[in-house]
Order: C-alpha cells, then structure tokens, then sequence
C-alpha cells in the first residue's frame, strides 16, 4: 500500500497499522524509527504498559482505548524489529497457545468451574514449557516484574504446590519476626544485613497482604495516594500559617499532619 493511499483513507485497521510501521523504518522513512532496537525502546513498552494501567485505574475509556494503542504501536514496533519473526509469527503463537490452553472450549475436556480452568491452564503451561521440577515453575515468573507484584506470585504459585502459611495470622506472626530482625540489623550497623533483613520483611508483608486477600501492589499504590494528599493539606496548613513545609517546626508538621489525617 502506498503512502498516498494511506493518506486517503479515514479509518485504519491492525493491517494498516503494521504497513505504516514499514514504511517508517524503510529506507527513506524515519531515521529514528529505523535506528531502534529492542533495548532501545524497552522502556517505551513499560511507560506505555503503566500508562495504561492508570487509564484502567481512572475508568477513564477514552485515556484506555489512546493507551491500548500505544501498547498495541510497541508490539508491532518489536515485532518489525525482529530478524527471525514478524508480527504474523507473534499473532500465530498467541492463537496456538489460547487453543491449547482451552481444551475445555476448542476440545473435549469438561470444567466444573474457574477453578478448573485454572488448574488445567497451570499443568498445560508445565507441559508446553517443559518444566520438570516445582522450583522451575517457581522460577517461571518472570524477574521483569515490579518486586511486589513478583512476590505475590512467587507466593500464590507456592501455596498450589502446598509451600504457605495457613493463614494471614499465622503470616502476620512472621512480619513480627522479620521486623525484629530489622531493628537488630540496623542496631548492628552493617548495611547488607540491613539490606537483607528490610527485603525479608517486605515479602512476608506481601505473602500476609495475599492470605488477607489484599493485593500489595494496589494496596501501596493507594497508600502513596493517600500519603500524596494528606501532605497536600499539610502544605496549604503551613502556608497558612505563614510558612513553607521546609521552614515548619517538626512538631507543627507533626500536628498538621494528625489535621489533614481527619479529613
């Protein structure tokens, strides 16, 4: 298709999307689009990814449906980029994997539920990939992701393989120890027993959040929210008694705090 009748048309499909994306990376398009590799817009896939989740977060469609297009422009973007498969490959394998993983829809296996589909996802997974011991499956999440977010499911696929707390108390009892680790830790001074001891309290939080049926990373989001607008009003205190934040006594910031905590 040519530039021109891109040029004519109103409406756009996925097809056009990936002619677009080879005219600017062919010789005489976009410098900069045919310089990029992989690595190079690594980061422009994460920024996309997480300003779609806010999207989501605001129940915002219009944000969304802007957003999904900016995630769906880095898939056909890597894809294009790669020398042994093209987006045809990536469509293909996504297809097969679906069919395979829903026997119960494109076969003869019968569910009684989700919790079916679920089990019967997670031991066609272990199939398809090979893994041929409990710690492989473990390793299988991936270490890409947010460190909160990669305990949880460390934890939740722990649990399948009955590697868990009971419940969160009993978690919660390993939070306490943890935290007293800490505090002898940081007694002691050395700051990779601190390091240590601070990321083995986080993830027992984390594994007590998920026996409590929280999920941490929200959870931290909204406490950063919430943290965000109690110093909001922190701030329009201070100025109203004539000072910035940085000039306010701790003491006046403390009790200014315990005033933006009522509202």
């Amino acid at each position: 298709m040519s530039k021109e009748t891109l040029l004519q048309k109103q409406n756009y499909s996925f097809d056009d999307l990936c002619e677009i994306m080879d005219i600017l990376r062919a010789p005489g398009g976009c410098p900069w689009d045919a310089e990029q590799t992989h690595q190079s817009i690594r980061r422009d896939l994460l920024e996309e990814t997480y300003e779609l989740i806010e999207g989501i977060d605001k129940n915002d469609p219009e944000m969304m449906r802007e957003e999904l297009g900016d995630v769906l422009l880095q898939v056909v973007f890597h894809a294009n980029i790669a020398s042994d498969f093209g987006i045809d490959e990536v469509c293909n394998d996504i297809c097969k994997k679906l069919i395979v993983r829903h026997p119960h829809v494109f076969g003869d296996v019968i569910v009684r539920g989700t919790e079916n589909v679920l089990a019967n996802w997670d031991k066609i997974k272990k199939e398809t990939k090979k893994q041929q011991s409990d710690t492989e499956v473990l390793r299988s999440v991936t270490s890409s992701l947010p460190a909160l977010m990669r305990a949880e499911k460390l934890g939740k696929k722990a649990r399948k393989l009955g590697f868990d707390f009971d419940d969160a108390e009993e978690a919660m009892q390993k939070v306490y120890e943890e935290a007293d680790e800490v505090k002898a830790a940081l007694s002691g001074g050395n700051q990779d027993e601190i390091h240590e001891e601070f990321g083995d309290l986080l993830l027992s939080i984390v594994n007590a959040a998920r026996l409590a049926g929280v999920d941490a990373e929200k959870a931290l989001y909204d406490a950063n929210e919430k943290f965000l607008s109690r110093f909001e009003r922190v701030e329009s205190l201070c100025l109203a008694s004539g000072k910035t934040v940085t000039e306010a006594s701790r003491e006046e910031k403390e009790y200014f705090w315990q005033e933006s905590k009522k509202n």
